[in-house]
């Protein structure tokens, strides 16, 4: 893939997004949602319902329908048309109401009777659909990540707080009760200063990453809209043949998607965000590599993202695609004890791990588990919060919201730029930059200055380990200036 000539053929949606983000500011309040009536109905349509569209997305939110939610399935649009006859076919079969069926999804938000979109199309995509649909007038459900580059997730996220509408980010993990709690917890001082994020997101496969995408001999350019994929009217995508495996395993090319970056650590990155507060570093190395997995891919089979954020504090992630047996533990550390995850989403519970006694000076301090209540189905609960925030008319209840979406997007593409450019890149009030002579110096300045550290957003436990505690012998350091003694008299 050539990612020079996809760079180029997005100028124009940059522009276009770009002056969104300054038409309507990144930094206000949402508008205020309409509310829907008690037993009012909310038609739902589905943007590329493929993969992940079909089996999180439709069979949810049939099954949510089922159990007496105030939803239909109203509406279908995929450039597959082979998907999008399954898709219609199983709606019809589940709820008895047959869905219209729409080749340009642009179709489908300009009928009057929908009310709500999700948007399962690849990564390309998903700026331009979700700001089309909130022109449109309707609410959004988009997959992570939320956009492919910063600039797109500014205009989301203005585009949002003026339309009033709902828009939930398709990370489904961030509606696991765990991460409030923590929230909770952290800023209480449980933890003491927070000093580290750590996780990854291993995985191991015979046929590489995202092959196991199936290929079938029905794809064809009869079946599958090609230039409406790309995305070429739009400047989203540069030509190409036809090609079955770029059109399932597009995952694995810089011109629709990054790989694990976006794919993967955006899971993570949400999560450990939410759990901390933290929005936006301020400073991203990425790094990795293709070391195994050499079947024509573009993007690294080896990753590992470091952010660094004026907090005072790290996410590290490091993940492979080739070896999974000995992952590296989701974690937030603290001076005074550690946060321990489940390697999948923490459902229901994590562990805390206090530090020594003569660290926290407190011995009745011991490791255990903290429960939040049981979870059965994270795509049934991040659907139904979506759901109940349409039907209150209120944007802030969502679980992943688009500042936390922009959040994770403007992480993870700082590691794919830093990776491909080779560069450390600085991220400071919506800018990107490739040079920070001051970072270090910053740091160094607050150690002499013998400043107290910073702490996450909603810190409410002052001091609380979060201060170090000189050994008395540190009273005889000190420079001796015309040969003066710094220490006190004995």
């Amino acid at each position: 893939m050539n990612a020079d000539r996809t760079d180029l053929s997005r100028r124009t949606f940059i522009k276009t997004t770009s002056a969104l983000v300054g038409a309507a500011g990144v930094f206000g309040a949402p508008a205020p949602a309409r509310a829907f009536g008690a037993n009012q109905r909310i038609r739902i349509g589905f943007i590329g319902p493929g993969g992940r569209g079909f089996s999180a997305h439709v069979q949810t939110l049939a099954r949510l329908r089922k159990a007496g939610a105030n939803v239909d399935l109203a509406a279908v649009s995929d450039v597959y048309s082979t998907q999008a006859d399954k898709v219609a076919h199983f709606i019809t079969k589940e709820t008895g109401i047959a869905p219209k069926l729409y080749e340009n999804y642009e179709d489908m938000l300009a009928d009057g009777n929908i009310d709500a979109v999700t948007i399962a199309t690849p990564d390309h995509w998903h700026a331009k659909q979700t700001l089309d649909a909130f022109k449109a007038g309707k609410h959004v459900y988009c997959e992570k990540p939320m956009t492919r580059t910063i600039e797109e997730a500014q205009a989301v996220v203005a585009a949002w707080k003026a339309s009033g509408k709902v828009m939930q980010v398709g990370v489904q993990g961030t509606s696991s009760p765990v991460w409030n709690k923590a929230r909770q917890l952290i800023d209480e001082g449980m933890l003491g200063k927070v000093i580290q994020l750590q996780t990854e997101y291993n995985r191991n496969s015979n046929s590489g990453q995202w092959r196991d995408y199936k290929l079938t001999r029905d794809m064809t350019p009869k079946t599958i809209n090609w230039r409406r994929w790309l995305g070429l009217d739009y400047g989203l995508a540069p030509d190409m043949p036809f090609d079955r495996s770029v059109y399932m395993q597009w995952r694995c090319y810089w011109s629709f998607g990054s790989g694990m970056f976006t794919d993967l650590f955006v899971h993570r990155t949400s999560m450990l965000l939410k759990a901390t507060g933290l929005r936006f570093p301020a400073r991203v190395v990425g790094a990795g590599g293709i070391f195994f997995e050499y079947d024509n891919r573009d993007v690294p089979d080896l990753a590992t993202l470091a952010a660094d954020y004026n907090e005072g504090c790290q996410l590290l992630i490091s993940s492979s695609m080739s070896t999974m047996m000995a992952p590296i533990p989701v974690a937030i550390r603290g001076h005074f004890g550690t946060f321990v995850f489940d390697n999948s989403y923490g459902l229901n519970k994590f562990d805390f791990l206090p530090e020594r006694p003569q660290i926290t000076g407190d011995s009745s301090l011991k490791p255990h588990s903290i429960s939040v209540g049981k979870v059965e189905n994270v795509d049934d609960v991040h659907f139904k919060n979506y759901v109940d925030a349409i039907e209150a008319g209120d944007p802030a209840m969502v679980n992943n919201d688009p500042e936390l979406g922009a959040a994770a997007v403007t992480t993870v593409n700082l590691a794919v730029r830093s990776y491909r450019e080779g560069k450390v890149l600085f991220y400071n009030d919506g800018k990107v930059s490739d040079t920070n002579a001051n970072w270090p110096g910053m740091w160094e300045k607050m150690s002499k200055d013998r400043v107290k550290p910073r702490h996450v957003p909603g810190w409410k436990a002052g001091n609380k380990g979060s201060l170090l505690k000189p050994p008395e012998y540190m009273n005889l350091a000190g420079p001796w200036i015309n040969g003066k003694d710094p220490a006190p008299p004995a």
